[in-house]
């Protein structure tokens, strides 16, 4: 009841009418393309059946005649989405641009410190304090009024707010918040009511301290989140020796040296040796990388083995992790919609204000009555508290391991309807293990096939050969004995055990050695059927047997997908770049609504972007760097694992640090509660402002009382914001 009516989304497009051979489309999107209107319509008149295209940016419409003989409406409606999606880009970063600029500048709360905001509210404390007990003469004359104890205080303590608002009207040529304080404020003081100015400034830097200690809070929790664990390291001098040093004495250009299961602590070259690196944090690869001189390696990265020299190249505020703060301290300019309307809404009653202060002095002639139009305000309430509701959002969900980058990503996701998971290191762990071993002979032993495809794997890094080494190492097995190990490129590998040749790869590749395939294959088909992949085993021209390996699914990733569905999450889609038979099984196991396999990265932001273009909001969640197409397209991008650092931070909108799942549903359940929480404040601010109006325009309400409800409610509201502090994502929601 208190908001615009929603717009439809950006990408949507209409058939306003059709008929035969042509059509009208309303496309909201191509009202932010006036400069590319004419690159659509020569891409659309590129199809093979269009005729003729008329772009209209003013009523938003394309009107498309075409050959009926060749094409339909409906093909012609998907051609316009597939064009129309291509400039989502632009289109978004106009339409932010214009909401930007409907908006007014406000001080920014996080820059100033908590102390000094304390020591303010001390100063009026004691001053307003003093005043009680002293209970001065009223002042009569002009030089009395300004000249109090109180009057002088409230002058020094609303220095910051006379400069915020006269600096609005001079370089933006339009009021603000603090605009219509310092008119309060300053009337308050010519009519010789002080201890109403001090009260003014007390209420409203108590309910500012709070929106700002909110905003400190998560700026905390995110650098505690991101923060390195390796306080020292190691400097190599000139000379070569190593010589342990904070981590905050290196400068760029410093040599670093990292050991086996140490952090790398920089972002840098390597200057000298040569180490496997496990960048799962960066990549979402599981694989190490093997890093040798003059190759990259970053921040938040683990040697597995080996030693590098690292040349430092960005360190302290360089590296990505503190961008990542520097994103939440921006957060002004990745405003939710809702926070840029409040922000809107309030500078657009701000002139009302002044205008009800005139009228009412017109007709009453009581400069006190006069005075309450400019002390109660919609302004206060409506924007503190809707800053403070995204900023605990963010501070809480960075906490509990779960960064988001911005209000505006809380608020889309509470209004999402779409569901877009990738499946590898998603869905699954990304981690293939030994899930089944069958014998093709009976007097073959299960575990002398998995030892025997261990010895042919023991040096490989690839994920089916540490799949394989770490099922003997959980049982206790031992790896035989073997020569050098030969890799055939992608077909397998093969060693001589107690001189016997053993062979470990695909059916193709042991058929061609000669290998006789007698495992039946109603084994594989039951295998293949179950998502697993078969890999085949065999000693001299005997096969041994088979073993399937398969990703894990995560734990609680069910449980995850039906909390979704009962959170409003109507279609859930998976894209995999796996297979048809695996996307097919595990499309089956998690109930998904649709599935697409052997997707490239193109594709998955393909689906993504004719998704949106269906009028869906959509969220993808993937690893946030493999993904990050889809993720960078889709209208929340979510990188999902304890590997969301650095890159894949940067990527994804919103980046889980954890491998519970079941932080998903968590964090759409926050999304959802911060809006409900927003709506509240607006309706409470608005209602009880209203009503203050109405009586101190009657005369009922005197200043000191008006200026108590006026800022008690703006104190209120703030504190309903900030009790999403309290909020425990995984359990609560």
């Amino acid at each position: 009841m208190f908001f615009k009516p929603r717009k439809k989304p950006l990408l949507s497009c209409d058939i306003v009418h059709t008929l035969p051979g042509r059509i009208r489309i309303h496309c909201r999107a191509l009202g932010f393309l006036d400069d590319y209107k004419l690159e659509i319509r020569d891409r659309l008149l590129a199809d093979f059946a269009v005729t003729s295209v008329v772009a209209a940016t003013g009523s938003e419409s394309l009107l498309i005649n075409f050959d009926a003989d060749k094409s339909n409406s409906r093909e012609i409606m998907e051609l316009v989405e597939a064009v129309m999606a291509s400039y989502s880009t632009v289109a978004y970063k106009i339409d932010r641009e214009i909401q930007n600029k409907q908006t007014v500048q406000e001080r920014r709360l996080h820059e100033e410190p908590l102390s000094e905001m304390l020591m303010r509210i001390g100063i009026n404390t004691a001053t307003l304090t003093l005043g009680y007990f002293r209970r001065p003469a009223p002042p009569v004359t002009l030089f009395q009024k300004l000249t109090n104890l109180n009057a002088i205080t409230a002058m020094s303590l609303s220095r910051p707010i006379f400069s915020s608002g006269f600096d609005s009207l001079r370089l933006n040529r339009r009021p603000n918040a603090d605009t219509l304080s310092a008119a309060a404020i300053l009337a308050s003081l010519l009519s010789g009511k002080s201890g109403s100015s001090l009260t003014i400034i007390l209420l409203a830097d108590i309910a500012e301290l709070m929106t700002a200690y909110t905003m400190e809070r998560t700026r905390s929790a995110i650098v505690g989140m991101m923060a390195l664990e390796e306080q020292f390291v190691w400097k190599v001098g000139a000379d070569g020796k190593e010589t342990r040093v904070p981590l905050d004495d290196i400068v760029p250009g410093d040599l670093v040296a990292i050991h086996t299961g140490s952090k790398i602590p920089v972002d840098g070259k390597v200057h000298a040796g040569e180490a496997s690196i496990d960048e799962a944090s960066l990549t979402g690869e599981f694989m190490p990388a093997v890093k040798a001189q003059g190759d990259s390696v970053y921040a938040g990265s683990t040697v597995k083995s080996g030693t590098l020299t690292v040349e430092a190249e960005r360190v302290g505020d360089d590296r990505a992790i503190s961008r990542i703060v520097h994103l939440v301290e921006e957060a002004q300019s990745r405003k939710a919609p809702i926070q840029a309307y409040a922000d809107r809404f309030s500078a657009q009653f701000i002139p009302i204000n002044f205008a009800l202060a005139l009228i009412v002095y017109m007709i009453t002639r009581s400069p006190t009555r006069a005075l309450n139009m400019l002390i109660i305000d919609y302004s206060c309430g409506v924007r503190l508290s809707t800053a403070t509701a995204f900023a605990a959002a963010v501070c809480r969900s960075a906490a509990q391991g779960v960064l988001v980058k911005g209000g505006n990503f809380i608020e889309i996701l509470s209004e999402a309807d779409t569901l877009i998971l990738d499946k590898t290191g998603t869905i699954t762990e990304g981690r293939p293990k030994v899930s089944s071993v069958y014998a093709a002979q009976p007097d073959v032993d299960t575990r002398d096939i998995v030892e025997a495809a261990a010895a042919c794997e023991e040096t490989t890094n690839h994920p089916i050969a540490l799949a394989i080494i770490n099922k003997v190492r959980e049982m206790g097995w031992q790896i035989p004995r073997h020569s050098q190990i030969k890799v055939h490129l992608g077909k397998g590998v093969e060693t001589t055990v107690n001189r016997r040749k053993v062979r470990v790869g695909s059916d193709a590749y042991l058929k061609s050695s000669g290998v006789a395939m007698t495992i039946s294959d109603q084994t594989i088909g039951t295998m293949q059927q179950r998502g697993e992949k078969v890999i085949y085993v065999a000693r001299g021209r005997q096969l041994m047997g088979v073993i399937g390996i398969q990703d894990s699914l995560r734990e609680d990733m069910k449980k995850t997908l039906n909390r979704l569905r009962r959170q409003g999450y109507d279609e859930i889609v998976l894209l995999t770049g796996d297979i048809e038979a695996h996307a097919n099984v595990m499309a089956s196991k998690m109930s998904v609504d649709s599935y697409k396999a052997e997707a490239l990265p193109e594709e998955k932001a393909e689906k993504v972007l004719l998704t949106q273009a269906k009028g869906n909001r959509v969220v993808m969640v993937g690893d946030g760097v493999n993904d990050a197409p889809a993720l960078a397209y889709a209208d929340v991008g979510i990188s999902l694992g304890s590997g969301s650092t650095e890159i894949s931070i940067e990527t994804a909108d919103i980046a889980i640090n954890n491998d519970n799942p079941l932080l998903l549903p968590g964090i759409i359940g926050l999304s959802q509660k911060t809006m409900q929480i927003v709506r509240q404040n607006f309706a409470t601010a608005i209602g009880v402002n209203t009503i203050g109006l109405i009586l101190a325009s009657m005369g009922v309400l005197p200043v000191f009382w008006a200026a108590v409800l006026h800022n008690a409610t703006t104190i209120a509201v703030v504190s309903n914001s900030a009790r999403i502090l309290l909020t425990d994502i995984e359990k609560d929601i």
